[in-house]
């Protein structure tokens, strides 16, 4: 049965120095709030795992789905902006599996993790608005052996 993969960019968020610092903007908090209402009224993230780059914007990103959802966050290092999409590739395949994974991160990683997997390349990934969420189905976490089942942003819940 192929298990689930939720890649979701944090919001938008303010200027500043140092980059893991950044903390979302009041549209970065808006963006964030609507797509984790629309998660919510799914009924298919059941056991779902909430994972987030230690950067500010993230894990306030992930706080609020992660208080939506009903569910944990946890910190994951190796979800930084100019981290290597191979390494968490490699991380999801030693992963149980069981519920969907929710991680959330940032560009560039977001786009090349995605081009990794279902393209086999990550220069092949997409581009990412604020806020956008990746939703990829695989029987295994390896380079080009996903299907992206859709890419949906903030704007799109209109």
């Amino acid at each position: 049965m192929a298990e689930r993969l939720l890649i979701l960019r944090h919001g938008e968020a303010g200027p500043g120095r140092p980059d893991a610092e950044r903390e979302l903007t009041g549209r970065g908090h808006d963006e964030a709030r609507r797509m984790a209402a629309w998660l919510a009224e799914r009924d298919d993230l059941a056991g779902a795992r909430l994972l987030a780059s230690p950067f500010v914007r993230a894990r306030q990103t992930a706080a609020i789905m992660g208080e939506r959802l009903g569910v944990r966050v946890e910190t994951l290092s190796i979800l930084t902006p100019d981290d290597d999409s191979t390494a968490v590739a490699d991380w999801l395949l030693g992963q149980p599996g069981g519920g969907p994974l929710l991680l959330v991160s940032h560009m560039p990683l977001v786009g090349a993790l995605v081009g990794l997997l279902v393209e086999g390349r990550a220069e092949r990934g997409p581009g990412f608005p604020t806020a956008a969420l990746a939703e990829l189905e695989a029987d295994v976490w390896a380079a080009g052996c996903a299907r992206l089942v859709r890419l949906i942003a903030p704007a799109d819940l209109d």
